[in-house]
């Protein structure tokens, strides 16, 4: 018996221990779902499965880094060799490997959110297109969405349905624009992160050799946060493992919140349909919060009816109540949040970094920062800016992207003027126009910049000297190593000099982020020289690894001792002693586009069941009675969610500490009695009005829905209060509705 065995409940052992046939692995908040994951591969690798035959998929590098190294202390010397790392960052390695196979070199550049936007204004620009109507964000995430559901832009512009929603939408020219970008990628030899896995699933499918190779290869694949993956991601893995089988899936379907992002809740509901002769294991003990948050959480998540069942439980303390906190206002509520934290750490000597503020949106984070100042608590906004998305930083790596991959438009345009050399915008505007008048790269102009009648000899002059020092760059690529050429890079090209002549504040900030950033250059080839490998560490393998680094950092030394502040998605995976829940109310959480789709009600239930399951010790949920928007003050009435919870796990008496009066608590009475502004509805006339409606609609009625369009009615269920109604609608499928909600238009 091996001694890491011992270590693990009798269901996490169990779960452990199965190695062959596809496993799902249902780990409940706090269950101990990465020691499952990390001892199922030692234990695969104890049974002499050689390493480089397993695949393990994460979603973030920070979880994959920690998995590898508790791997390679447990496994010793067996662990060399295993495929572990993001979906991203494992498939951009076998489509550098199969480039050729794609039309595509092995030096592709990875294109980041900002380079993908980028291109999208650019082309809005070329076709004239107004952003205000076309909006680079949102075009941009369509663009995502259509790969992430692994359609072609061939295939987007012959859909009848999507190009009829594009129209409804006043984006008839969408098809284009996704048409033109797929081409400016690759004429740039770019690939987008969507396109890491589209292209993957276009490999496998056009390509049975190279498939049938990478089954033979990884007999065993393991997926972390599978509740998480979308259908591109799903596809690979199906293809991955048609043969053997062997795949072990690890997630919470009560935690799947990211179907923004294109995560469909479904693999994991349906798992044990598309793997009829799959394992059931489920991980039901949390390890990380009190019997009281436990039990709370489970009052919530239970009214979702879209779920695997599961009964968790926790043999903690039982601990302190949930604390109710109603405020008068939003900025009351950061005046109480406040000082219970400064109450906290003043009595009961807990570290600020133990508390951390959960809100459902970004704006909600600017009243707590300036709040919390004024009470001279420090804070730290989790999720502002990377190190790798600021200016300087980008500006940097830009020059290595370049340097490699003489076809990358958008790194050329970032630093051909940068440090400033006298090439100004009219001149990028008319190469770029010559380049897509030639059909060809922006660089391939620059090569024949002589030749270009309309510029003057001193332009011309400028782009061949860039031209020449990004070639002279590109020919010690592969001769000295990724820290002694980021060093020449940096001096030769100036940007050393133009940030040393910025003696303010934010130019010393900006010098001591490239200082920083050529320490981590360093770092990489010290390692890579102390992992004796027979190959140079040189820029292009830096680029390869820091081009997927996608994750937020909690442990910088300047974060220590610090309240958190987040949204609620940001905190997925994290824990705190405290946590603040702030804003639970109706039309905030849940928002307002959700109340009248029960598939986003269940989402956002399952939010705040990650809000909640984030808390060790101590929760609050607090709430506001009025809030500003847009200038005006609104009135509110608490979530819903407040409602789901059993009353003998909440705290709704005075707090402890001074000028906190009864007005700022509900009492028992007034809030386990509903009244006007507690319940969801608005009042009795309005239920009586909803229920006459309800009994109008029929099955295979057409209706219209102010979101989703035109559709009908395929099912009705439920009793007279709650009737809910599955719609088939033309251009969004089928939706499950809240009829006294939905406010269905019949047609």
């Amino acid at each position: 018996m091996s001694e890491y065995l011992n270590e693990l409940n009798d269901a996490q052992r169990n779960a452990v221990e199965h190695i062959e046939g596809p496993a799902l692995i249902i780990a409940g908040a706090g269950s101990g779902k990465t020691r499952v994951l990390t001892y199922r591969i030692v234990h695969l690798l104890n049974l002499g499965i050689p390493a480089h035959s397993i695949m393990a998929l994460t979603f973030t590098n920070k979880a994959a880094a920690e998995m590898k190294n508790r791997i390679e202390k447990l496994a010793e010397n067996h662990a060399a060799g295993l495929w572990m790392g993001t979906f991203h960052s494992i498939f951009a390695k076998i489509l550098r490997n199969e480039a050729e196979t794609i039309d595509y070199p092995t030096n592709f550049t990875i294109y980041d959110t900002t380079d993908a936007k980028n291109l999208v204004k650019t082309i809005l620009k070329e076709l004239n297109l107004e952003e205000n109507t076309y909006k680079p964000n949102d075009i941009y995430h369509r663009i995502s969405w259509a790969k992430n559901n692994l359609i072609s832009a061939e295939r987007y512009l012959k859909n009848t349905e999507i190009q009829k929603r594009d129209v409804l939408y006043k984006i008839p020219e969408m098809g284009k624009i996704y048409q033109i970008y797929t081409q400016r990628c690759k004429i740039a030899a770019a690939m987008d992160f969507d396109d890491l896995l589209y292209k993957t699933n276009v490999l496998f499918l056009n390509s049975p050799e190279i498939l049938k190779k990478y089954q033979q290869r990884f007999q065993y694949v393991l997926v972390d946060e599978f509740q998480d993956t979308n259908l591109s991601q799903y596809k690979i893995i199906r293809f991955l493992t048609e043969t053997h089988k062997n795949l072990c899936v690890v997630g919470d379907d009560a935690q799947s919140i990211y179907s923004f992002r294109g995560a469909t809740i479904e693999n994991i509901l349906n798992f044990r349909k598309d793997f009829p002769e799959s394992k059931l294991y489920k991980l039901e003990q949390n390890y990380r919060s009190t019997q009281t948050i436990v039990s709370a959480a489970n009052c919530v998540i239970e009214k979702n009816s879209h779920q695997i069942k599961k009964n968790i439980y926790s043999q903690n303390e039982i601990g302190r109540k949930i604390k109710l906190l109603q405020s008068i206002s939003d900025l009351e509520e950061g005046v109480n949040i406040a000082r219970l934290i400064d109450f906290s750490v003043k009595t009961y000597k807990t570290q600020y970094s133990q508390h951390c503020i959960l809100y459902r949106t970004n704006a909600q984070s600017r009243i707590f920062e300036e709040t919390l100042r004024k009470f001279n608590i420090p804070c730290k906004v989790y999720g502002n800016l990377s190190f790798y998305d600021r200016k300087e930083i980008k500006d940097v790596l830009a020059y290595f992207r370049l340097i490699i991959n003489h076809l990358d438009e958008e790194a050329l345009k970032r630093i051909i003027n940068y440090p400033k050399r006298g090439i100004g915008d009219s001149t990028i505007e008319k190469l770029q126009f010559l380049s897509v008048a030639r059909g060809t790269n922006i660089w391939n102009i620059l090569l024949e910049a002589h030749k270009i009648n309309d510029l003057t000899a001193g332009i011309k002059e400028k782009l061949q000297n860039f031209v020449k020092m990004i070639l002279v760059f590109s020919e010690k690529l592969n001769i000295i190593d990724a820290y002694s050429l980021s060093k020449e890079i940096l001096r030769i090209s100036g940007i050393i000099a133009d940030l040393e002549s910025d003696k303010s504040p934010e130019g010393m900030s900006r010098l001591e982020n490239i200082a920083e950033l050529v320490n981590g250059i360093r770092i990489f080839v010290e390692q890579k020289d102390n992992e004796k490998a027979k190959e140079l560490p040189t820029l292009e393998k830096y680029l390869n690894e820091v081009s997927l680094l996608t994750d937020f950092e909690l442990d910088k030394p300047e974060d220590k001792n610090k309240v958190f502040l987040m949204t609620i998605h940001s905190a997925k995976g994290l824990e705190f002693q405290n946590v603040y829940i702030a804003g639970a109310e109706e039309n905030l959480f849940p928002n307002s586009l959700s109340t009248s789709d029960l598939e986003s009600l269940e989402e956002e239930r399952r939010l705040f069941y990650v809000a909640l399951t984030r808390a060790e010790k101590f929760a609050v949920i607090s709430f506001a009675k009025q809030r500003y928007r847009w200038g005006q003050t609104i009135s509110n009435s608490p979530s819903r969610f407040i409602l789901d919870i059993n009353p003998q796990f909440l705290d709704v008496q005075n707090t402890t500490f001074d000028n906190f009066s009864q007005k700022n608590v509900v009492s028992k009475s007034n809030f386990w009695k509903p009244k006007e502004n507690f319940v969801p509805v608005k009042n009795e006339e309005y239920i009586e009005e909803t229920q006459t409606e309800i009994s109008n609609y029929r099955v295979g009625m057409k209706v219209k829905h102010e979101k989703f369009g035109n559709g009908k009615i395929i099912m009705l269920q439920g009793n007279a209060q709650d009737i809910k109604a599955t719609v088939s609608f033309d251009n969004f499928g089928t939706k499950i509705l809240l009829l006294k909600y939905a406010k269905l238009e019949i047609l």
